[in-house]
């Protein structure tokens, strides 16, 4: 199994009423939950970790989880509420305002001896959830306690607006960073934690601190890798009429780790061991389903089925 574990939510995306009034529509979002939808749309054996609400919005994030075939198994619901995120966007790439005190995400705990990492093949961590206590913290203890028995997943996905603290920030997000086996984040996260685009002398950085492997997306740029024996790897992004980028890079990442078990390389050992073809295939693979949820509105990851031919 693959486990996305993290922030779940629902996104209010900015529409056109019919008099051409502004309104906005509830969409079932969070870049964690989206991740675990992207990988058991492509067949995967996938499950969500994380706090849902009970309430109305809650029981649209479990019942859309459960419509794209994830387990529920690790997820926790309670009487808090849900996490609301209000999108606009500017030079098409959303900015986010969220509503997350006191809420079922926002309060999840971790239990130790809850998740058998041993029986999973990769576990991932990423977004809002890292940002604020006491979550980060618990999630942080999961992703600890499960080194070394799975391999671990990791994207920032920072939200500058959230984020009060940002030396505090940046120095949780190098902790994960050091403890990931794969470590990936968008060129806007990259300037936002460490300034510029200086990739590769990052990517050295990262390797050594641990990694496995380091992976830059750039949206229609394409997509960078480093690997310790692979070398620097990049691959173009598909060309692609696009309609909005709301979970693009959630998409890329849960492909592309369905890619990785689909070859046998996602165990650290293998992913170690890869070649430099393997890895450009996978990354192709992330490129190509992420430019499918640029072309239609939302965080719409593309089934198995659209992906033949």
């Amino acid at each position: 199994m693959l486990l996305a574990c993290g922030d779940a939510l629902i996104d209010f995306v900015p529409v056109k009423a019919a008099d051409g009034r502004d309104a906005y529509v509830p969409a079932v979002g969070g870049s964690c939950l989206n991740i675990a939808v992207a990988m058991s749309r492509l067949g995967a054996l996938t499950g969500f970790v994380g706090g849902i609400s009970n309430d109305l919005f809650g029981t649209m994030i479990a019942d859309h989880l459960a419509a794209s075939g994830a387990s529920l198994r690790y997820v926790r619901r309670s009487d808090n509420e849900t996490t609301l995120a209000f999108v606009r966007f500017v030079n098409n790439e959303p900015h986010y305002a969220f509503y997350d005190e006191t809420t079922a995400a926002r309060l999840w705990t971790y239990q130790e001896g809850s998740i058998p990492f041993p029986a999973i093949e990769a576990l991932h961590v990423g977004s809002t959830t890292l940002i604020n206590e006491p979550v980060a913290s618990e999630y942080l203890a999961m992703f600890k306690a499960a080194k070394g028995k799975t391999t671990l997943s990791f994207d920032p996905n920072c939200r500058p607006t959230l984020t009060h603290d940002k030396a505090a920030y940046t120095a949780r997000m190098a902790e994960f960073a050091r403890t990931a086996d794969i470590v990936r984040m968008s060129d806007m996260d990259f300037d936002f934690l460490f300034g510029g685009n200086d990739f590769d002398g990052k990517a050295k950085d990262i390797l050594a601190g641990g990694a496995a492997l380091f992976i830059v997306t750039r949206g229609g740029e394409g997509v960078i890798a480093w690997h310790k024996t692979a070398g620097r790897v990049e691959v173009p992004a598909p060309a692609t009429k696009v309609v909005d980028t709301i979970g693009a890079g959630d998409t890329f990442q849960g492909s592309f780790l369905v890619a990785l078990k689909e070859a046998g390389r996602i165990a650290r050992p293998a992913i170690e061991a890869i070649s430099r073809d393997e890895l450009a295939a996978a990354l192709a693979f992330g490129t190509r389903c992420a430019a499918i949820t640029c072309s239609r509105a939302g965080a719409n990851p593309p089934w198995r089925a659209e992906l033949q031919g």
